[in-house]
């Protein structure tokens, strides 16, 4: 095992941006831009030799998207969540859903948001009151 180590030593310098977790919007980018370029390569030879590679900046790309990016299909309550916690915000922030006994149902899932609490989320967090349907 530990010769394995010191071969990925020896090469890490030269592979570490591509074969680590992306942190900054630019390292996502840059990611995402190898990947598209292995797609043109490999296609769908799943027995190419960069096939592997392409799988796991793949998994990469998606672990970053799934902690910055809102999914699709998401639950409405999900999304508020995440929006918060992107922003840094907490429950008492959330005044503009009523009162705290009515923001604590709507993030515990015992409340669903009205039109009016949609509209003004969607103003709040500029993004499509769709988000929230």
């Amino acid at each position: 095992m530990i010769l394995e180590i010191e071969k990925v030593k020896n090469v890490w310098h030269d592979v570490k941006d591509i074969l680590s977790v992306p942190h900054t919007d630019r390292q996502y980018k840059k990611l995402v831009k190898i990947l598209d370029e292995l797609i043109d390569e490999v296609g769908n030879d799943e027995k190419h030799q960069l096939a592997p590679l392409l799988e796991t900046i793949g998994n990469l790309i998606e672990e970053y998207e799934n902690d910055h990016f809102i999914q699709p299909n998401s639950e409405p309550v999900e999304v508020l969540k995440f929006l918060m916690q992107e922003n840094n915000l907490t429950q008492k922030d959330m005044n503009i859903l009523g009162s705290q006994g009515v923001v604590s149902e709507i993030l515990n899932g015992k409340r669903e948001l009205n039109v009016r609490q949609i509209k003004a989320l969607a103003g709040k967090f500029k993004v499509s009151p769709s988000v929230f349907l």
